[in-house]
């Protein structure tokens, strides 16, 4: 059976196609759109709270019965730096003054949280069919009561090290993510980010090295880029930025600028907005402050110090101060609907599954 065939049974899905899962950039109705078309829509939960993981959960349930994937994070919470802490926001004090900000109003929030007892007891009520992890996998207690209702687990990983203890611990499809990729990075193994490869130098490794379907994610835009994946072993793709210009993602009007400008040819991983490595759009503050400065406290504590400059530049339609989330490769963007985008990412899909 080739590698396309085996994923899409596996998952249940008609094109081997993972619209990757974008916190804080779409909901439930991306994910209904791209499953509607054939392909794997996600539903990203990290920022969620127990009401509005079960609103989103309920749309995707009352709009379509195809598969669908519900994404998690599985960092460990850190403790809470108070020197830390004010390290940070001493580093943003004259663009609070700039905007006019009392830091003193400004409270603490963790921003996302990891994989939980809660969010396994609620989405036991809903059952999804895929459930896929960033930065690991769960305690083996937790991964178990997401086995329990047959659901099929899907993990990342950033080097080969990672896919084989993913696999080791009962993954049953791996993301390869490539160092192209928007967004946070997936790993959890070592945080030396010179170990990090390229998608298709990881690809083929991965391939190699495990027995399961394989994922390639970081800089696949287009049906060309979905053919050099596959072309290199990978089962399918996950596609995540080329969405971001869909009417179905919740991006701000700055973001989506940046996205549709020159500017988007210039990314780069940076920690300034959650503490974690994670690639975007360069803006003003990573210009600026630097983009691995070591000022902003450990990932998710990042968040609450930085959220409001954000909120006070986009009211000005300005994107100096947010996460403009992209991989390298933003030439894909599309303002059409997902499905419509998912359909034309298929062609590739087709020709390299003849009839």
């Amino acid at each position: 059976m080739a590698a396309t065939d085996r994923l899409c049974e596996l998952l249940g899905i008609e094109l081997p196609l993972i619209q990757a899962p974008m916190a804080g950039a779409q909901g439930s109705a991306m994910a209904i759109a791209v499953s509607s078309a054939g392909a794997l829509g996600s539903l990203p939960c990290a920022m969620l709270g127990p009401d509005a993981l079960r609103s989103e959960l309920q749309a995707i349930r009352d709009a379509s019965s195809r598969p669908f994937n519900v994404n998690f994070f599985c960092h460990v919470p850190p403790e809470p730096d108070a020197s830390r802490e004010a390290r940070w926001r001493e580093t943003l004090g004259p663009y609070y003054a700039e905007l006019g900000i009392d830091p003193a109003g400004i409270g603490a929030g963790a921003g996302r949280l990891p994989f939980s007892e809660q969010a396994a007891d609620l989405l036991a009520q809903y059952r999804p069919p895929v459930v896929s992890f960033h930065f690991g996998l769960p305690v083996p207690a937790l991964l178990q009561r997401v086995r329990a209702w047959g659901a099929k687990v899907i993990a990342s990983a950033t080097t080969v090290e990672e896919a084989c203890w993913l696999a080791e611990q009962g993954a049953d499809v791996i993301i390869a993510q490539g160092l192209e990729a928007g967004g946070h990075r997936g790993h959890f193994m070592s945080d030396d980010l010179t170990r990090q490869m390229g998608t298709l130098a990881l690809v083929p490794q991965i391939v190699r090295a495990i027995d399961k379907p394989v994922i390639a994610a970081g800089g696949i835009a287009d049906s060309q880029g979905i053919a050099a994946a596959l072309d290199v072993g990978a089962a399918g793709a996950q596609v995540g930025t080329a969405y971001l210009l869909c009417p179905e993602s919740t991006i701000s009007a700055a973001h989506r600028a940046a996205l549709a400008g020159e500017g988007a040819r210039h990314t780069a991983l940076t920690r300034l907005f959650t503490g974690r490595p994670a690639r975007g759009i360069v803006n003003r503050i990573i210009r600026e402050v630097g983009a691995m400065s070591d000022a902003p406290p450990e990932f998710p504590l990042a968040t609450a110090a930085i959220a409001p400059l954000r909120a006070a530049a986009e009211a000005q339609g300005s994107g100096d101060f947010s996460p403009l989330w992209s991989g390298q490769n933003a030439s894909g963007c599309k303002p059409i609907p997902a499905a419509q985008l998912t359909r034309e990412l298929a062609a590739a899909l087709r020709a390299h599954r003849p009839a």
